[in-house]
C-alpha cells in the first residue's frame, strides 16, 4: 500500500492526480495493469518535456527573421552521374562492411492504414513479378551485400546485422511476418526487433489523457524516439541495441524507412561518403527540381544544420538557383541517415534533453471525467508529441550530405493504390524501370511490354550482369538466378 501511496503522492505532485479517479472500480488485474503503466511514467518530467515543447512551438510561431541558406558546399557530396568517384566511395564502403563494422537499421513502426492495409507497411506486396514484400527485398540486399562484402574481404563470412524497430501495434505481427517466412534467409540471431517508445497524449489545458479508465492514451514518440528507444532492452532480458551494436564491434549504422522500395540497404557508397568527410552522421537526398514541392530540405537555420519544412522557405530563397542553374535549396530530406556508434553511445545523450518535442493537435479519444463515458472528439482536443529523427542535425558540429538520384534511390510508398502519386503503382514502376536499366546497360534488350524483377539475389545495385550481354527478354517475369 505504501508503493502505491507514493505512486499516487508523485502524479498528484505533478498534478495529475486525476489519472486515479476510476482506480476503484477497476479488477485486481485491471489495477496491475494500470499500475504498471503508470510507474513507467514519471509525470513531472512530462510535465517539463510538454512545457518545453509549448514554448519551441510558440518560438517558432513568433519567430522573425530567422535566417535560412543552403548548407556549405563542403558538406555536399553528390554522386549523380560520376561513376568514377561512386566508385572509390563503394570501396571505402565495402572495405567497412568486409570487416564486419557496419549494421542497419529500419524503422518499421508505420501501419498500412493509408495503403488499405492493417499490416505492417513492410509486408505489403507492390505487385511485383516475384510478389515479394517491402521487408522480403530489403533482406535479399542485405544478403546481397554480405555476399559482396565477404568477396572484398577473402576471407571469413560477411554479416551485417538488422536492427529494426517497430512500434507496439507493428512488433507482434512484424515478428510473426518474418518467422513465417523463415527470416527470408538471414540467420534470426543477426535480426533483432525492438520497440520505439510512446508518450502519453495530454488535453489542451496539460491534462493527461485516459483511453479508458484503467489506461492512459498514449501516441508513438515519432521516429526521432529512436535515439531513447536504442538505450532500452530488445526485450525481458535482452541487451539494448547500443549494447549489441557494442559487442559486434559495429561502428557504423544505416539507418532508413521501410516504405522505400528503392533503398539500397547498407549502402557502401553512402558509408565511404561520410567516412571520406570523417563526420559522426550523415544524411541521403535527392534533388528537388521543383520550387513548389513540398518537401523538406536539408538546410542551415540560424548557422546550424536542419531539415526545413517547404513552408518555412521564403519564395524567393525557394525560387533562387545557384551558377549552374539548380535550385539553392534542393537537398531534399528523404528519411535515410549514417551514425557512427560513437555517436549515439557518447554524442547523443549529452544533448537530448535539449532537443524539443514537436506538437500535434489532434482528436484524441478518451474518458469524459465528468461522465465517466469514452468519447470521440469532433475537434482537436489534445496534444501527441513527437521528435523526429533530424532533430539531432542542429547539434551536429559537422554533417555529410550524400546527393543521389532520385529515380535510383528513392520511390515512397505513402498512398493507396489509384491515387495520383507514391502509390504501389508507383512503387512498382520504378522499381521495374531500374531493373530495365541495368539489363539495357549490361548489353541485354527488354521489350517494351516486359516487365523484367532482378532479385537482390542476382544484383544489388546493377553489378555482375555480364551473363546478359546479347540476351533478349520478351516476356514479364522474375529472375532469382543467372
Amino acid at each position: 500500500m505504501s508503493n502505491m501511496a507514493d505512486l499516487r503522492a508523485k502524479y498528484d505532485e505533478a498534478g495529475q492526480s486525476h489519472v486515479f479517479t476510476y482506480w476503484d472500480e477497476l479488477s485486481d488485474s485491471q489495477k496491475s495493469d494500470f499500475e504498471r503503466q503508470l510507474r513507467a511514467i514519471d509525470p513531472v518530467r512530462l510535465n517539463a518535456t510538454l512545457k518545453q515543447a509549448l514554448e519551441a512551438d510558440q518560438a517558432a510561431r513568433e519567430a522573425r527573421d530567422v535566417k535560412i541558406e543552403p548548407p556549405p558546399s563542403s558538406s555536399l557530396v553528390s554522386t549523380v552521374n560520376k561513376e568514377g568517384e561512386a566508385e572509390k566511395y563503394r570501396q571505402m564502403g565495402l572495405r567497412a562492411i568486409a570487416k564486419g563494422q557496419v549494421g542497419v537499421l529500419l524503422m518499421a513502426g508505420g501501419q498500412g492504414t493509408r495503403l488499405g492495409s492493417s499490416a505492417p507497411k513492410g509486408c505489403f506486396n507492390i505487385q511485383l513479378p516475384s510478389g515479394k514484400s517491402l521487408f522480403q527485398l530489403q533482406a535479399e540486399r542485405i544478403q546481397q551485400l554480405q555476399v559482396l562484402g565477404t568477396r572484398f574481404s577473402g576471407e571469413d563470412k560477411v554479416v551485417i546485422p538488422w536492427y529494426i524497430m517497430t512500434s507496439g501495434p507493428t512488433r507482434e505481427p512484424t515478428e510473426t511476418f518474418f518467422r513465417e517466412h523463415n527470416f527470408f534467409g538471414l540467420d534470426p540471431s543477426n535480426v533483432i526487433f525492438f520497440e520505439q517508445g510512446t508518450l502519453p497524449c495530454i488535453s489542451n489545458d496539460g491534462k493527461i489523457l485516459l483511453d479508458d479508465k484503467g489506461k492512459i492514451a498514449t501516441a508513438p514518440d515519432g521516429n526521432g524516439g529512436l535515439y531513447a528507444a536504442l538505450r532500452a532492452p530488445t526485450g525481458p532480458g535482452q541487451p539494448s541495441v547500443l549494447e549489441d551494436l557494442q559487442k559486434r564491434d559495429i561502428k557504423y549504422l544505416h539507418a532508413y524507412g521501410v516504405d522505400n522500395c528503392l533503398v539500397k540497404v547498407g549502402d557502401p557508397v553512402f558509408i565511404g561518403v561520410c567516412l571520406e568527410k570523417n563526420v559522426a552522421a550523415g544524411v541521403k537526398v535527392v534533388k528537388k527540381t521543383d520550387p513548389a514541392e513540398s518537401v523538406g530540405v536539408v538546410a542551415c537555420k540560424d548557422g546550424k544544420f536542419s531539415v526545413v519544412e517547404y513552408s518555412e522557405i521564403p519564395q524567393d530563397l525557394s525560387e533562387a538557383r545557384d551558377e549552374d542553374g539548380e535550385l539553392k535549396m534542393r537537398a531534399a530530406n528523404i528519411a535515410n541517415h549514417f551514425y557512427t556508434t560513437d555517436f549515439l553511445v557518447n554524442q547523443v545523450p549529452t544533448f537530448e534533453e535539449k532537443m524539443a518535442y514537436h506538437i500535434a493537435r489532434k482528436k484524441i479519444p478518451c474518458v469524459d471525467l465528468t461522465t465517466g463515458q469514452r468519447v470521440k472528439p469532433e475537434s482537436p482536443n489534445g496534444i501527441k508529441m513527437e521528435l523526429f529523427i533530424f532533430d539531432v542535425f542542429p547539434f551536429c558540429t559537422d554533417l555529410a550530405i550524400h546527393e543521389v538520384e532520385r529515380k535510383e534511390e528513392f520511390s515512397p510508398l505513402k498512398n493507396a493504390s489509384g491515387t495520383s502519386s507514391d502509390n504501389p503503382e508507383t512503387s512498382r514502376r520504378d522499381l521495374l524501370a531500374q531493373h530495365r536499366r541495368w539489363l539495357e546497360k549490361a548489353g541485354a534488350t527488354v521489350a517494351p511490354n516486359a516487365d523484367v524483377e532482378l532479385s537482390p539475389r542476382v544484383t544489388y545495385s546493377g553489378e555482375g550482369l555480364s551473363n546478359v550481354q546479347g540476351h533478349s527478354f520478351t516476356k514479364t517475369e522474375n529472375i532469382e538466378s543467372l
